[in-house]
């Protein structure tokens, strides 16, 4: 089904534009709007503000990162060369400026990530609703975005699912900003998937980003290890295209399989290969500080009457849930044979089945398609309607990316909306 919206301009001392979710995309769309004499509502869902905002500062909220541009860009993938003229705009100096003038203050920790001193979202936010209420900003909580509606000349209509009932708006311009499909709890449902595909649409299938990936684990590691921490360790990967990808961190064993910022900084690749073959061999380096032939020379000396587990503590420090891996993923004549264990320790085979659901994924992939916009992020099939955050398809590793690039393309977007209202 092919929507047609009939939304020729109207003339109006202050143009109505309603931002459709209220995540920092949303947000920031109404920031760019009301600053510049916008008469913007904002519809969320759920009860409550930035809810997605709020869960992710839990452990610190990453804010941004401070690597030159050059490096920070290529933490798009794929999608760099849409996501750079966002952050032209945008810039993660621009953000932390932006951060400061709520009058909160920032660091720069020692990976580079920026975070705010006190560490928390609350802060952020609570400063940041009160800068858009005085602004003349109007939030409408518990409206659920529902499809469009005939509407007048110059005129978007849109229909909402309240606790009331069905309620509708007639507007200029409108801002998507409907979050990714991860957390659905948080108000990241995806639901909006199929109204934009009804609208015809050029949509990219949502999968999970930043995520979790199953393997085969015995009973007794899942017993045993799951929750446990693996540090200080290389991975590698060599994905579907035999592009090779190597990152350092530390990642935990689940009940499932892995996690972690070590595995969410593959994820892509990882989400792709198993795609595309079924199944993706991650490689882990377990002593990455020590030599092949360091590591070899260890393994083999004589141990006596000690166990294995205590050979390789007393030699090589190693222990717990890292021998634990080594027994999970060699064979026993693997494991007393000196050459075949000490490659095992610097490049232990990892066979990943598949990522975990979507509903568990830090962020998603897929959405919107950049071809189905203008640069100014607005669908060239709905004129007046422009996209922003999440629901793009782009993705990013955890760090601040994801934060940077949805506020940017927030920025964007409004900025795009008022370029529009002029004419």
């Amino acid at each position: 089904m092919t929507v047609k919206l009939t939304t020729a301009r109207a003339s109006s001392a202050a143009p109505l534009v309603a931002v459709i979710g209220a995540g920092p995309a949303g947000l920031m769309a109404a920031e760019m709007l009301a600053n510049g004499g916008v008469s913007v509502d904002v519809y969320d869902a759920m009860p409550s503000v930035g809810r997605k905002l709020l869960m992710a500062g839990r452990g610190g909220l990453n804010i941004t990162h401070a690597e030159p541009a050059e490096e920070f860009r290529k933490r798009y993938g794929a999608r760099q060369k849409e996501i750079s003229p966002l952050l032209d705009a945008f810039a993660p100096t621009t953000l932390r400026e932006w951060v400061h003038g709520l009058g909160i203050a920032t660091f720069i920790g020692s990976s580079g990530r920026i975070f705010p001193t006190d560490m928390k979202a609350a802060p952020l936010l609570r400063a940041w609703l009160q800068r858009l209420r005085s602004t003349g900003v109007r939030f409408h909580m518990r409206h659920r975005w529902s499809g469009w509606m005939p509407a007048g000349e110059g005129r978007i209509g849109l229909s909402f699912a309240t606790p009331q009932g069905e309620q509708q708006q007639q507007v200029q311009a409108v801002v998507l900003a409907l979050g990714g499909g991860s957390w659905a709890r948080l108000g990241s449902d995806g639901k909006w998937f199929a109204l934009l595909e009804q609208a015809g649409i050029a949509l990219a299938p949502l999968r999970p980003a930043n995520c979790g990936f199953d393997a085969a684990w015995s009973e007794h590691l899942r017993e045993r290890f799951a929750g446990q921490p693996i540090k200080a360790v290389s991975a590698s990967l060599v994905d579907a295209d035999g592009v090779m990808h190597r990152r350092r961190g530390e990642f935990m064993l689940t009940t499932n399989g892995v996690e972690g910022d070590l595995i969410y900084a593959l994820s892509a690749a990882l989400r792709d290969t198993i795609d595309a073959k079924g199944s993706a061999t991650l490689h882990l380096d377990l002593l990455p500080e020590h030599t092949a032939a360091r590591v070899l020379a260890e393994v083999a000396r004589a141990r006596g009457a000690r166990s294995l587990s205590s050979h390789l503590q007393s030699r090589l420090r190693l222990k717990g849930a890292k021998v634990a891996l080594l027994h999970e993923c060699l064979a026993s004549a693997e494991l007393v044979d000196p050459a075949c264990l000490a490659a095992a320790i610097k490049a232990l085979p990892l066979r990943l089945l598949a990522t975990r659901p979507l509903d568990e994924a830090i962020s998603s992939a897929g959405g919107v398609c950049f071809t189905a916009l203008n640069e100014q992020l607005m669908l060239k099939d709905l004129p007046g309607v422009f996209c922003a955050g999440e629901m793009l398809d782009w993705e990013a590793p955890t760090g601040g990316y994801l934060l940077t690039a949805c506020l940017a393309s927030g920025h964007a977007a409004g900025r795009g909306v008022r370029d529009w209202l002029k004419g």
